[in-house]
């Protein structure tokens, strides 16, 4: 176990009043969001500053939202202007947040109504900790699988990002996204926090958060780019990396051509 200082965890009385908060990056999310903002309004734990960082959305996003204002926490922050991507959104969101302990929930996803009552009993107090849990993942609307992968093995696999609460102070000492990737900046920042040895991961045997699979994340990109951050790191070998690079190239121009041909056949 890394070396940090040890916290004392929490009683429920005293933990009620750290305040917990939570970012939603969203764009164009009209179809999606009203979920992700159901379950917000629905958190058994009561003293939450949510913060919504809009890409600018030009369909009803933002009405959706303000039709929603009544019902979600008092500590509400909407911010809506073009930005450079999911991670920039994310970045802008940690930078105002206010809380002890930041959560994040794309407006495709959602926490279960007991996921930050869960966190915050289960956080031990230390300045620099990560509390994540069980992941339930959806494909076309359907439950997949349910999974966890622990840290301790966080140079082969990611864990499951979308449970994650991180300590402000982390993000303040080992810096937030960065923004030279596209799919696998959770993972950068999940490793930087591994290899401080100052970090405390906390793992919770609970479902905390609802995955919709699709999108950046599950794409070849993603494939790719975990792979050169292992390798840029020593994790994986360069006659293993260039393997991992080309079949998902490879993957990624024969899935092209299948969809291409189904679709003139029809």
């Amino acid at each position: 176990m890394p070396e940090c200082v040890r916290g004392i965890k929490m009683d429920n009385q005293n933990s009620q009043k750290m305040l917990v908060s939570i970012i939603t990056p969203c764009y164009n999310s009209e179809k999606t969001i009203e979920k992700t903002l159901t379950c917000i309004e629905h958190q058994t734990y009561s003293n939450i500053e949510y913060i919504i960082i809009d890409g600018g959305s030009t369909d009803t996003t933002l009405e959706r939202i303000e039709s929603y204002r009544s019902r979600l926490p008092e500590k509400l922050v909407v911010l809506s202007k073009k930005d450079r991507g999911i991670y920039d959104a994310m970045n802008k969101g940690i930078r105002i947040a206010q809380g002890q302990l930041i959560g994040i929930v794309n407006s495709d996803d959602w926490y279960e109504p007991d996921t930050v009552s869960q966190v915050v009993n289960h956080y031990q107090g230390n300045p620099y900790e990560v509390v994540y849990g069980l992941q339930r993942t959806y494909q076309d609307g359907r439950e997949k699988a349910t999974v966890i992968y622990h840290h301790d093995f966080l140079p082969q696999q990611m864990i499951t990002h979308p449970t994650c609460f991180v300590t402000k102070a982390a993000y303040d000492a080992f810096g937030v996204f960065d923004l030279q990737y596209r799919s696998a900046a959770d993972y950068d920042l999940m490793l930087r926090f591994y290899e401080s040895g100052k970090v405390v991961f906390t793992p919770v045997m609970s479902v905390l958060s609802n995955f919709q699979l699709g999108g950046m994340s599950s794409s070849q990109t993603g494939v790719r780019e975990n792979a050169r951050i292992r390798y840029q790191r020593g994790y994986m070998s360069r006659r293993r990396y260039y393997f991992v690079t080309f079949k998902s190239h490879l993957f990624e121009w024969t899935h092209h051509e299948w969809t291409h041909r189904r679709a003139d056949k029809k």
